[in-house]
């Protein structure tokens, strides 16, 4: 199918942005990569025929740390983010659930901002930073906020960005001492592929017992979501092959699959037990070693 007929706009600052938003409300969307968006367009999915674009507005690029936290602006490429050393030391998973986002080419385009704002229940960074206990940043004509990163994610492609709001920002807060992380996902194969599920783990450690964990599942379900019954069941354990395998079928148990043309629903659950497995084993093999 073709592009249809629409209108750019080249705001000159993030506020006139957020006002021109405002006021076009629904027949408006933003566009930075447009690596989701214009597959939409394609595919029909997409409404608006207002574009709003944001990729010249620098101040919401650019990944930084401060007092032991990490920004990642939203317009940072997942490129940016893949290949960060800051974003390894602070949060390997991160790092790693975005290099597994599509080719070389669409790496350079996309942004993070853009992987939550689409909201697909199979994006890959969104579990790695809830796994890592995100929090987002948006401002609109209203003002600014501040979320943990699991609740911007009402369902399938819906968030909670209201007409004006951007994403601008997805912060890292500092890693408790101990801690170490994980993102495993299966894909039908490799190279650029959607993922059919993934699991993004962190684990803290001390005198070889788990003192905290936090399991994200990713493909799974309408949003990405936390294995609360798993990461408690794990809570002053010592590690071990039984406890983990239990883990992971505890995460398949609580994860809410369909059925599609990538997999059905059994195997997805199957696979988040092996995947959680997996990555619980890598982040308690890494604390031990001292390893993020």
């Amino acid at each position: 199918m073709a592009m249809p007929d629409f209108t750019f706009l080249r705001p000159e600052s993030l506020a006139e942005a957020c006002a021109l938003a405002s006021q076009l409300g629904g027949e408006a969307a933003f566009i930075a990569g447009g690596t989701e968006l214009i597959p939409d367009f394609i595919r029909e999915r997409e409404q608006a025929r207002q574009l709003i674009a944001l990729d010249h507005l620098g101040e919401l690029r650019g990944i930084t740390a401060a007092d032991g936290a990490l920004r990642i602006g939203a317009l940072t490429t997942v490129a940016d983010v893949a290949a960060s050393p800051l974003v390894r030391t602070h949060f390997a998973a991160l790092a790693d659930a975005a290099r597994a986002i599509g080719s070389a080419q669409i790496r350079s385009l996309a942004t993070i901002g853009g992987n939550f704002c689409r909201a697909v229940a199979c994006a890959d960074t969104p579990p790695a930073a809830i796994a890592g206990e995100a929090r987002v940043t948006i401002i609109g004509t209203q003002g600014t906020r501040e979320m943990d990163a699991v609740e911007f994610f009402l369902g399938p492609r819906r968030t909670v960005l209201t007409a004006g709001e951007v994403l601008v920002a997805i912060t890292l807060p500092r890693q408790p001492a101990g801690s170490a992380c994980s993102y495993q996902r299966f894909s039908r194969r490799k190279g650029a592929a959607l993922a059919v599920a993934a699991v993004a783990v962190r684990l803290t450690m001390a005198a070889g017992r788990i003192h905290g964990a936090r399991i994200a599942l990713g493909a799974v379900s309408p949003v990405p979501m936390l294995a609360l019954q798993a990461a408690a069941m794990l809570e002053g354990q010592q590690p071990s092959l039984a406890l983990l395998t239990k883990a992971g079928a505890m995460c398949a148990d609580e994860a809410l699959p369909i059925t599609d043309v990538r997999g059905s629903a059994d195997f997805r659950r199957e696979l988040v037990s092996v995947l959680a497995r997996r990555a619980l084993e890598e982040a308690a093999a890494r604390a031990a070693e001292g390893r993020s």
